[in-house]
């Protein structure tokens, strides 16, 4: 066993399904927990079916860059969607979906297993299949390029398995803790991120070089985030004008039928 490449392949597996994960313990808590880990599922086993069949060969035969490109686009089409939709909801131009008793409502069916619903969602179901695959598919790379290069594939497949296990750890640990926090914030997260996520896959599918690679989708949700406060700060202005101006007509045109 060569320690650097445990270490190494450890490290890059655990980045790329931390990644992940953000996005399937999100869907889950808003979405169900059905839908998002039928969909982690599904793409795990076709991970292991393209492993299993393909091995080294697969290097040759998948195309990151198409993938990303094409998830990315998905993923920015969803991640836009929502986050227009929290910050229409945090301006006062739509209704927020939990306020006050339906808020607690909802967290008692959350803590009542809210993740059992029989139904499936099938926007959360592609969203957790879509991020997992194409994941796993770099994780699969980085793995197979480092135990390549160093002629210790099997230290590369064992520091991999420790990443992914410690992952899913951490994702059991944070399930109830993410349960707690109200589904308007979490669906305003879930777009900052998917939006994220979804520009810089795009950035990697037509060739763009990211400043410290991973390192700027921190960047590009600090960014998402500081234009999504502003937009609400100015949808909330101009809502607070238009409802004074409805009060001061009605003060009116009462003043004047008196």
């Amino acid at each position: 066993m060569n320690l650097y490449v445990i270490t190494a392949s450890f490290l890059g597996t655990a980045v790329e399904f931390v990644e992940a994960l953000t996005i399937v313990l999100a869907v889950g808590v808003t979405k169900g927990w059905k839908s998002s880990l039928s969909g982690m599922a599904l793409a795990i086993l076709l991970l292991t079916a393209l492993v299993a069949l393909f091995g080294v060969p697969l290097m040759s035969y998948v195309h990151v860059s198409a993938f990303q490109l094409v998830i990315g686009i998905l993923m920015m089409m969803f991640g836009m969607r929502w986050l227009r939709k929290a910050i229409l909801r945090y301006s006062g131009l739509k209704a927020l979906h939990l306020e006050n008793e339906a808020y607690e409502e909802e967290l008692s069916r959350q803590k009542n297993e809210r993740s059992v619903s029989k139904q499936m969602d099938w926007f959360g179901f592609t969203t957790t299949f879509n991020i997992v695959l194409l994941e796993g598919i770099e994780a699969i790379f980085i793995v197979l390029t480092l135990g390549l290069a160093a002629n210790e594939l099997s230290s590369a497949i064992f520091g991999s398995i420790i990443g992914i296990v410690i992952v899913i750890i951490a994702g059991i640990l944070l399930r109830k803790p993410l349960a707690m926090i109200p589904e308007n914030t979490m669906k305003f997260v879930v777009g900052l991120m998917l939006s994220s996520f979804g520009i810089f896959w795009v950035g990697e599918g037509v060739g763009v070089e990211w400043w410290h690679e991973d390192v700027s989708i921190l960047v590009l949700t600090a960014a998402l985030l500081l234009v999504s406060i502003l937009c609400v700060g100015v949808l909330r202005n101009q809502q607070n004008r238009r409802v004074r101006n409805r009060e001061n007509s009605a003060s009116n045109h009462f003043g004047t039928y008196n």
